[in-house]
Parts: C-alpha cells; sequence; structure tokens
C-alpha cells in the first residue's frame, strides 16, 4: 500500500478520488452520494472560491492499481488570518476498515500540514460554510439529509486511532410536513409581529431569492460571529453557496425576518431530495434534474438547515415568528 497525492489535472486522478466513496458505499442504502460537479470543482483551483485565498492537497491510498482510501487536507490561510491561528483542517476522509490504510492517510495530511507550518488539526471540516462538519456518530440507521455526514460506525475508530479527540457534537433532526404546532404557538408569533415591529419576508421565484442574496450573506457574517470555526464568507463563497442553494430551494420555504428595512434573521427549509439524489448518483445530467424536480412534489420530508437572529434582536421572539410562518406554508400545502 502507498499513497499518491492526486494531481487535480490529471482526469484519472480525478475520476478515481472522486468514484472511491461510490465503490465504497456500494452496498449501503442509506449513504446519500454528494453532487460530483461540486466535488469536481473542489478539486480544481481554477472553478472554487477557496483558492482566491487558500490551498489544499489531496492524497490516495493505493494498493496496487486499487484505491483503497482518500483524504483532502486545506490551508484555509483566511481562516487562520482571521482567527489567529495555524490550524490545518482535513476532510473527504473515506476509507476501507484498515488502520493501516487511515494512518498513511494522516500522516500524509499531517507532513503536508506540517510543512506549512501548520500546528493543529481538525475536521472533517470543507471548504466553504455550506459544505458540513464532522463525523456521524449516532444514527446509522438513518439516512442524512443533504450536507449532513453520513458514513460507518469504523470511521470513529479510525479517526480517533490517528490522534483525534472528540470536540463538539451536532444533532441533526427532521421537521416533517404533517407536524403540529400548538396554537398557543401561533398567537405568540402573532403578538411578536405587533408588539416587537418585526415582519417577514417570503419569495415567490429564485429570482427574488437570489436578489436578496448579498443581505442574507451580510446577516450570516454578523449573526455567526461568535459560533466555533466561524469565518466570514467572502463575496465569491457567498455565489457559490447561493447557487447551491438555489438548486435544491423552494423559495416559499426560505424566510427572511425583517425590522423596518433591515434584515435581521432568518430560516432555510429545503424539500428533502435524498432519494432523487441517490437515484442519480449526484450527477444531475442527463437525467438528474427530472429526478429532482419529481422529488420536489414527492418527499414528505423538508431539510431544514439554517437559522440565525442577529444578536442584537435575540431573545425578543423573532425565531417563534420564523417557525411560525414555515409551518403556515407547510400547513397551506398538506
Amino acid at each position: 500500500m502507498h499513497i499518491h497525492r492526486l494531481d487535480p489535472t490529471d482526469r484519472r486522478d480525478v475520476r478515481r478520488y472522486i468514484e472511491f466513496p461510490f465503490r465504497l458505499y456500494h452496498e449501503s442504502p442509506l449513504w446519500v452520494p454528494p453532487f460530483v460537479n461540486e466535488v469536481r470543482a473542489q478539486l480544481d483551483p481554477r472553478r472554487h472560491p477557496f483558492y482566491q485565498h487558500s490551498q489544499a492537497a489531496f492524497f490516495l491510498a493505493l494498493e496496487g492499481d486499487q484505491v483503497v482510501g482518500r483524504i483532502a487536507v486545506l490551508d484555509n490561510a483566511r481562516y487562520n488570518r482571521y482567527r489567529g491561528e495555524r490550524t490545518a483542517f482535513f476532510y473527504h476522509f473515506d476509507a476501507v476498515n484498515d488502520r493501516a490504510v487511515s494512518r498513511a492517510l494522516f500522516e500524509a495530511a499531517f507532513d503536508w500540514a506540517r510543512g506549512r507550518d501548520l500546528d493543529l488539526m481538525w475536521g472533517p471540516k470543507g471548504f466553504m460554510a455550506a459544505d458540513g462538519q464532522g463525523l456521524l456518530v449516532e444514527g446509522f440507521e438513518h439516512r442524512p439529509a443533504l450536507g449532513i455526514a453520513y458514513n460507518y460506525p469504523y470511521y470513529g475508530e479510525l479517526v480517533e486511532d490517528a490522534g483525534f479527540e472528540r470536540q463538539l457534537d451536532f444533532v441533526s433532526c427532521y421537521l416533517d410536513r404533517q407536524m403540529n404546532i400548538p396554537s398557543r404557538f401561533l398567537e405568540v408569533a402573532e403578538k411578536v409581529k405587533r408588539r416587537r415591529g418585526f415582519r417577514t419576508v417570503r419569495f415567490r421565484t429564485k429570482a427574488e431569492l437570489r436578489a436578496m442574496i448579498p443581505r442574507v450573506t451580510a446577516a450570516y457574517n454578523s449573526a455567526f460571529v461568535k459560533v466555533q470555526g466561524y469565518v466570514p464568507i467572502t463575496d465569491a463563497e457567498a455565489k457559490a453557496i447561493g447557487d447551491r442553494i438555489l438548486s435544491v430551494a423552494d423559495p416559499a420555504l426560505i424566510t427572511l425576518l425583517m425590522r423596518g428595512n433591515e434584515l435581521v434573521g432568518f430560516v432555510l427549509a429545503y424539500p428533502d431530495l435524498s432519494t432523487a439524489i441517490q437515484r442519480c448518483r449526484g450527477r444531475l445530467w442527463p437525467t438528474g434534474w427530472y429526478h429532482l424536480l419529481c422529488e420536489f412534489t414527492r418527499t414528505r420530508w423538508l431539510n431544514f438547515n439554517g437559522a440565525a437572529i442577529l444578536e442584537p434582536y435575540r431573545g425578543l421572539g423573532g425565531n417563534a415568528l420564523l417557525y411560525a410562518e414555515l409551518y403556515q406554508t407547510l400547513i397551506g400545502r398538506t
């Protein structure tokens, strides 16, 4: 077994890197593949906004000509400047259940990071805020929502064997279209609207939603300042994240909270398209778009993945108003 550093200009390298998890998880009915075009962009310094300020390296573990593992290691220079750190991140970690393979992959990542004078590594953490982070450690019986990690149970052992320690727990759950919210909650939301001067904005088209992306980005950059691992989103990253959201968004499920003309909060919910993404194997062409469009109306589930209230407006009930508006939208569709 040996470690091979991927050449992003080598089509065979890129293909093997992208296809490995499809082979690794081919017997798993729950694994949801990433969009292949997004992974391809992450490997290409000419296409991804991350490379406007930072660098990354990618490694394959090979037994003969067979891929048995992969890993990405990121030097997010913008993150390190902003936070005064020298931290590397690992991402795209996938491997067979063999500690020799995972140790070799992580050692290659450590060596690359040390060569860039980085003294700490954590992960999995991706290129942008929308990439998600972490390993799945519980709930392996559930299919993940879009942007939520899914991996085999042995991954945690392999990562800890490489010297990592568990730092944070993230909890994901489902929001059913047929949920039942007590009437008192809706009454509270209505009082908040009257007494606090809040109003909500919802969208009919993706064009309307796209026009608000710069303001949503500014709200995100303000609201998440105290979250561990936060770094402001650049304009180029905001465009890339916005394009990703628009590809899976139902505009009516995204709600903004306003006070006067100031955007002070938001809630993002998307139809759960996991089944369609599995069906098209993460490829939008030639038939992937058809599967996604069908799933928009067929799915019973939503992905609730993004909510924030600007700090000066927290504790005033704005979150109740956002959730109530989302609930009313869902009720109107059942």
